[in-house]
């Protein structure tokens, strides 16, 4: 009961395996020690994922924040994309987000990048970016593909047809 579509555990997977990572680090990234302790680069990677300034308070409820005091650096040494904004856009320096386009971000309540899709948003926000952010309460990860029978979901749809709206409005 209560289970995500995706968990957190499986996503953690699926990024080792796309960075062709070591499944001995998958622990370690889970409880969000794949960071260095490289005090310079962790302090400005900080203040870009900040979610206690990037959240709203009904996402942050009661919820303190933990500064990491270990990090095991061998894991961004063996794979340093975790480090590239390439393939972790949150991370991405301000000038880098100011440049982008206009933006359609859809957040679904029941997904692991649920935070890190609301969090991208206000950074782009916050670089000048108009950016549409359209968070599904009753959404789930991937639900968008869920649109036509037998796995035809009300949500799938709803998903679909508010990106499609946007695309005919902002293309």
């Amino acid at each position: 009961m209560n289970t995500p579509i995706l968990p957190r555990h499986v996503m953690v997977r699926y990024w080792v395996d796309y960075f062709k990572g070591n499944y001995d680090f998958v622990e370690a990234m889970i409880v969000n020690n794949h960071t260095s302790l490289d005090v310079e680069r962790a302090a400005a990677l900080r203040a870009r994922l900040d979610w206690t300034s990037l959240l709203p308070s009904s996402i942050k409820k009661n919820y303190k924040p933990v500064l990491q005091t270990i990090g095991d650096a061998r894991i961004v040494k063996e794979i340093p994309q975790l480090l590239d904004a390439a393939a972790s856009p949150l991370i991405a320096e301000q000038e880098v987000l100011q440049a982008l386009p206009k933006t359609y971000i859809l957040t679904c309540e029941h997904d692991v990048l649920r935070d890190d899709g609301i969090m991208y948003a206000k950074r782009l926000e916050s670089a000048g970016v108009n950016v549409t952010l359209d968070h599904f309460e009753d959404g789930f990860h991937g639900c968008m593909i869920f649109t036509s029978w037998p796995t035809n979901f009300s949500v799938g749809i709803r998903t679909r047809d508010s990106y499609f709206k946007w695309l005919d409005q902002n293309l």
